[in-house]
């Protein structure tokens, strides 16, 4: 292994793997948006659809910690078609992100993972996606797997393609669509925006989508990944649970090592025996993807 890369537990373990990921790409693709390309050949190989990393400036001290973020997809190597590198979008919102928006490709981040569960393998032949923000990014890479287009995780998980997926996609305004989304439509996913203006698709919001979807389909046959701003994530829960349809939310919650060591990113959720009672358990470990009749909003 090439002596950049280091893997922090132990044999035996889920592999996590510390080391510094050349950027290859780092481009615009809407209103404070840019997708960022890195080589990270150990973590792609094993990452899931629903994982994330954490990335840091290397030599900066402010902000010190690293941040996470979400895998939007693996690329490989034009070679021999082996993974060989995480596509990352992100929103520059924030000190560490705006210093991310300049950083030259050539030069490296430093990176650990792949952390957190992922989405499960789908089982039902409807996936709908929901998505709020920049909780699209999770659900390229989700996609593919669901439709038969990609294999993810080492070894590969096994997965039987999905009969219909639908992105289900809700902005403030259509100035703040991502310029990628025909990628998803190319691998055969369905796209319905929806926007808080009516700039895009109708006026509303993406969990009105939802209810319109549901409406249409085989309850029995559906199933509802969702990820975004925790008002949408909790009006999700609510319509999936009232309506018996199995769901699954990625957490954005904030985290400050990955590792589950500073307790920073705990989030209630029901015991699996007695859900009368619940427990803090860390987004970053038995997260960030969680079922939904576990969770418990304020």
């Amino acid at each position: 292994m090439d002596d950049r890369w280091r893997l922090l537990t132990e044999p035996g373990d889920r592999e996590i793997w510390f080391g510094k990921a050349t950027v290859i790409e780092n481009e615009p693709i809407g209103r404070d948006l840019f997708r960022l390309r890195l080589v990270c050949p150990p973590i792609a190989r094993g990452v899931v659809p629903g994982q994330f990393v954490m990335l840091r400036l290397p030599n900066h001290y402010d902000p010190l910690l690293g941040r996470a973020f979400a895998l939007f997809d693996v690329f490989t190597d034009a070679e021999h078609g082996d993974a060989s590198g995480l596509e990352i979008v992100y929103s520059s919102v924030g000190k560490m992100t705006k210093l991310l928006a300049r950083w030259p490709t050539g030069d490296y981040l430093e990176i650990w993972g792949p952390l957190g569960n992922g989405f499960p393998p789908p089982s039902y032949p409807v996936l709908l996606m929901v998505a709020g923000g920049i909780g699209y990014t999770p659900f390229m890479a989700v996609g593919r797997e669901a439709m038969g287009h990609a294999r993810y995780g080492s070894p590969p998980r096994q997965v039987r393609a999905v009969k219909r997926a639908q992105l289900l996609f809700g902005v403030r305004t259509a100035e703040l669509l991502p310029n990628d989304l025909h990628r998803f439509k190319d691998v055969g996913i369905e796209v319905q925006t929806i926007s808080d203006d009516g700039s895009t698709g109708k006026q509303g919001l993406a969990s009105e989508l939802l209810l319109e979807e549901l409406a249409k389909l085989n309850r029995h046959e559906t199933a509802v990944y969702c990820c975004g701003p925790e008002a949408l994530m909790k009006a999700v829960a609510h319509i999936c649970l009232g309506q018996g349809v199995p769901c699954y939310l990625s957490l954005e919650t904030p985290m400050a090592c990955g590792l589950g060591l500073c307790y920073s990113c705990v989030v209630r959720v029901k015991d699996e025996v007695d859900p009368k009672h619940w427990d803090y358990h860390r987004a970053c470990i038995e997260g960030p993807v969680f079922d939904a009749r576990r969770l418990v909003f304020d």
